[in-house]
């Protein structure tokens, strides 16, 4: 009889009766340990009502801190997890365009005072007056007067710029952190303001006591891929390397010191740039992606850079144009990445409500042209276009939400084709904001007005469309790259903006 074999469902139910004696026995030995410890009965009523029901498992076990292990049976007890609490995001004290004029104004002459003057700084001081006191332009061949904020001060500040400005560029630095610029993707501004700078014939000099500027030719983008450590989640590392480079250029040159750092100036793109740049290179004119004004970024004294995504190093005029702006049918374009907390808002608020606004989030790089083009009635169409393009090119106003961070290539993107940009992004200074009048060639709107794109968008007459259409063409070029610098275009524009927000900065006692 012994030596028979159970029935299956009895070998079961048996073994569960066991298991259910065994949880019996933890429990009442945990009831003991706490009462050895002189545990007030609340207390084992608490530890009873937080805990779990046993987790029984077979074989292997499980992985929580109290087992109790037999041979083939693992059983467990684990407690409730807390749950994280959602971080509320702090609201910002949003700045209107108008109030970032005023900051404008305000904010200049207010770099240190030099420790010592130099010939230079005459030159600058005599410079400065000059634009102060530029004749009256009102049209030029080659610029568009609606399009900047006062024609005649850029005309004479550029003119100027061109006759005396030299800039140093510091040899010191080590590769690739240093003297490495990255020429394609998100980043590329800065890296094709590097290697422009450092091939310039017209702007460099060797003598850095007759520099007007110094340029500190360091990557953002390569100083995160190169020496940032996940396992840290912070970026001390990377601001405590371009810490010791400014200890060390300030210790082997008196330069830096003479002015507190006013005359030096660096390009950068990367969302970091900011925070690897804030302790050590504050008092320098920064030119930034990220140029929001509540992120450190000063208006007056730093560029915002304009974010330009380049797809091939030799073409970077690749794609760009579209229809005229009478031929455009789509009122409004938005797809991309669910990046931020706008963006996923704005495809909540218009995904498929409306077929005047298209808006979604990441669509095909490449879809059959009939898909797309209601006249096409050859079924057998096999052209395939890229559906991106195809809205940047053909509608009236492209979105240009912020993502994770104030800015976004898509501003850019829309002027190259020649689509009126409507930046959603509270606090982000748009490009090169101390000369261009941003309000001739774009749509600036607070993120509360998402709900109300349409009728926002709607409301502005055809005509005052028609204009500011006419300030995306016209401005472009002067965002544009070249494989060698033209005049006006965006190399020149950047540091026609580092040049005047130091001309505007600098006194002497």
């Amino acid at each position: 009889m012994l030596n028979e074999k159970l029935p299956k469902n009895k070998w079961k139910s048996t073994t569960i009766g066991l298991l259910f004696l065994m949880c019996a026995v933890v429990l009442l030995f945990k009831i003991l340990e706490f009462q050895s410890l002189n545990i007030p009965n609340t207390s084992i009523a608490s530890f009873l009502n937080t805990t779990n029901i046993l987790d029984v498992e077979y074989g292997f076990g499980c992985c929580s801190t109290d087992k109790i292990h037999t041979p083939s049976i693992s059983i467990s007890i684990s407690k409730k997890k807390k749950k994280k609490k959602k971080k509320n995001r702090v609201v910002e004290q949003v700045l209107t365009m108008s109030d970032m004029d005023n900051l404008l104004e305000k904010n200049r002459a207010s770099a240190m005072i030099p420790l010592w003057t130099t010939e230079v700084d005459e030159q600058m001081l005599r410079a400065k007056k000059e634009v102060e006191n530029a004749p009256i332009v009102t049209t030029d061949d080659q610029l568009y007067s609606p399009v900047f904020r006062n024609l005649s001060t850029f005309k004479r500040s550029y003119q100027l710029m061109e006759e005396i400005l030299k800039v140093y560029v510091y040899e010191e630095g080590d590769k690739p952190v240093f003297h490495r610029p990255t020429l394609r993707g998100l980043y590329a501004s800065e890296g094709w303001f590097m290697d422009q700078m450092e091939k310039s014939t017209n702007f460099l000099i060797d003598d850095p006591n007759k520099a007007h500027l110094f340029y500190i030719p360091f990557s953002s983008v390569s100083l995160r891929f190169s020496m940032y450590i996940p396992q840290t989640r912070n970026h001390k590392e990377l601001v405590d390397y371009m810490k010791s480079y400014i200890d060390m250029v300030s210790s082997k040159y008196p330069f830096w010191n003479r002015t507190g750092g006013a005359d030096h100036f660096l390009a950068a793109c990367h969302d970091w740039a900011t925070d690897e740049t804030e302790q050590s290179m504050k008092t320098a004119i920064r030119a930034l992606c990220t140029a929001s004004t509540v992120k450190g970024f000063q208006i007056s004294k730093d560029v915002s850079l304009p974010a330009t995504k380049i797809f091939h190093k030799n073409y970077p005029h690749l794609n760009i144009g579209g229809k005229p702006a009478h031929k455009r049918t789509t009122l409004a374009f938005f797809a991309g990445q669910m990046h931020g907390y706008l963006r996923p808002i704005l495809v909540r608020h218009w995904e498929n409500k409306d077929p005047d606004m298209v808006i979604t989030g990441p669509i095909k790089r490449a879809i059959p042209f009939n898909a797309l083009s209601e006249e096409d009635e050859d079924i057998n169409n096999t052209t395939m276009i890229n559906p991106y393009f195809h809205y940047m090119k053909s509608s009236k106003y492209c979105l240009c939400p912020r993502g994770s961070q104030v800015w976004s290539t898509r501003v850019m993107e829309s002027i190259y084709y020649e689509c009126v940009p409507v930046i959603i992004s509270d606090n982000f200074v748009p490009p090169l904001f101390e000369v261009l009048n941003w309000s001739e060639f774009s749509v600036i709107l607070p993120e509360t007005d998402v709900p109300r794109l349409k009728q926002v968008l709607m409301a502005i007459p055809h005509r005052r469309y028609m204009e500011i259409a006419r300030g995306v063409r016209e401005v472009r070029k002067h965002f544009l790259w070249n494989t060698s610098p033209v005049k006006y275009d965006l190399f020149h524009m950047i540091l026609h903006s580092v040049w005047f927000n130091r001309l505007n900065q600098i006194h002497v006692e």
